[in-house]
């Protein structure tokens, strides 16, 4: 596991799983919202955010986290290891509103300068669709390459725990239970 690229819902803990994973493998984290988000939420123009991916990926060995649909396909070639986060979208909700407050008026650790959080309604409505607008695009997309990649699917918060207990910078899974590669739901 050298390039390891963390999905799932808005508030899934993409972010905070990465940045543990990171630590417990000792691999570069890069988290995409910091690298996406420019100053006062703007984005970045969408031919320069190709760039910057393809520049990302190139790296050596990283932990990346984010969705951004538009380079999904780009970042599944490059990674050998993905983990979706398909945790239930009440918690992801729930996180989301803790964080917001957490940080209201702040960027967050994981977010780019002058990026202070805030909370939309657009943003809480993609979270609350997610399982049924985004997920079966993602699984889809999981399904077509889970026999050149290691698919880990976690469903809860237990799973999260017991796969970042026993992965090593060696494992294939850090536990077979947690890892699927068929996705089976």
């Amino acid at each position: 596991m050298r390039k390891i690229l963390v999905i799932g819902s808005g508030g899934s803990g993409k972010s905070t799983f990465a940045t543990r994973l990171g630590a417990r493998l000792k691999l570069e984290v890069i988290h995409l919202d910091s690298c996406y988000w420019q100053a006062g939420w703007q984005e970045t123009p969408k031919a320069e955010w190709q760039a910057r991916v393809a520049e990302l990926i190139a790296r050596e060995a990283w932990i990346m986290d984010g969705n951004y649909s538009g380079t999904l396909e780009l970042r599944l070639k490059a990674c050998d290891t993905v983990v979706f986060l398909d945790l239930p979208r009440t918690l992801c909700l729930w996180r989301v509103v803790k964080r917001a407050v957490m940080y209201w008026g702040q960027p967050r650790p994981d977010m780019a300068a002058g990026c202070p959080e805030r909370l939309t309604l657009e943003f809480v409505q993609w979270i609350w669709h997610y399982p049924r607008r985004t997920r079966p695009q993602v699984r889809a997309l999981l399904q077509a390459c889970a026999r050149a990649k290691q698919i880990v699917h976690l469903r809860s918060r237990a799973d999260v725990e017991k796969y970042l207990a026993n992965v090593t910078n060696d494992s294939q899974s850090a536990d077979e239970s947690c890892a699927s590669g068929s996705l089976e739901l």
